[in-house]
C-alpha cells in the first residue's frame, strides 16, 4: 500500500470575521465557493496532501473564529503551527488596519521558525476596493512577509498562496526534512517537532527559575 503523505505540517487561517477565509479554505480543498457567509465558531480543519519536489506533504488547514469571543480559543493554536495566513478583505480598511494586531499575535504566542504570508481576499470585488493592492505589498515587506491577492469566487492565487506557504515552511525545516530523507522513518510529522520544541521552552523557563 503507498504510502498517504511523508511529511504532516498544520497550518492557520487568521483574520477579523467575514474576510473569507473559510472560502479560501473550502476553495483550496474541495474546489467549491459558499457565497453566503456563515461565521466559524471557535476553530474547524481541513486537509489536503501537495506534492513538493516529490514529496507527499499532508497539510493541515486550521479555520479560525475572528470573533473577539474566540480569541482566546483560537490562541491555544498558535504554537501548534508551523505556517500562518493572515487574510484580510480587500473591500474592508477594518479587516486591513487589524493585521498589525493578528501579526502581534503570531510574534507573541507561536513559536520560532513558523512562517507567514499576507492575503488580501476578494479581489473578485474591485469596484468595491478600499484598501489598495500597493498598500498590501508595503505592509508585507514591513513584517517580512509574501502577498498575495485572492479570490475564492474565482479561484485567483487559492492554490499559488497555500502552496507557498507550504513551501516555506519545509524550507524553515530543511535541517529536519534532511535527516527526515536519510532515514527509515515512514514519515514526518512537523506537528510533533514543534510540540517538542514546547516542551523544551518550558523545561529552559523552569531551570532558570
Amino acid at each position: 500500500m503507498a504510502k498517504q503523505y511523508d511529511v504532516l505540517l498544520r497550518l492557520l487561517l487568521l483574520g477579523d470575521s467575514g474576510v473569507g477565509k473559510t472560502c479560501l479554505l473550502c476553495r483550496f480543498t474541495d474546489n467549491e465557493c459558499h457565497s453566503s457567509h456563515i461565521s466559524t465558531i471557535g476553530v474547524d480543519f481541513k486537509m489536503k496532501t501537495l506534492k513538493i519536489d516529490g514529496i507527499k506533504v499532508r497539510v493541515q488547514i486550521w479555520d479560525t473564529a475572528g470573533q473577539e469571543r474566540y480569541q482566546t480559543i483560537t490562541k491555544q493554536y498558535y504554537r501548534r503551527a508551523q505556517g500562518f495566513i493572515l487574510v484580510y478583505d480587500i473591500t474592508s480598511s477594518r479587516s486591513f488596519q487589524h493585521i498589525v494586531k493578528w501579526a502581534s499575535d503570531v510574534d507573541e504566542f507561536a513559536l520560532d521558525k513558523v512562517q507567514r504570508i499576507l492575503v488580501g481576499n476578494k479581489a473578485d470585488e474591485e469596484q468595491k476596493r478600499k484598501v489598495p493592492k500597493e498598500q498590501g505589498n508595503k505592509l508585507a515587506k514591513t513584517y517580512g512577509m509574501e502577498f498575495f491577492e485572492t479570490s475564492a469566487c474565482t479561484n485567483c492565487n487559492i492554490n499559488e498562496s497555500f502552496t507557498r506557504l507550504t513551501e516555506l515552511v519545509l524550507h524553515a525545516h530543511k535541517k529536519e526534512m534532511d535527516a527526515f530523507q536519510g532515514s527509515n522513518d515512514k514519515y514526518l510529522d512537523m506537528t510533533y517537532l514543534e510540540g517538542e520544541q514546547d516542551k523544551q521552552d518550558n523545561s529552559q523557563k523552569a531551570c532558570a527559575c
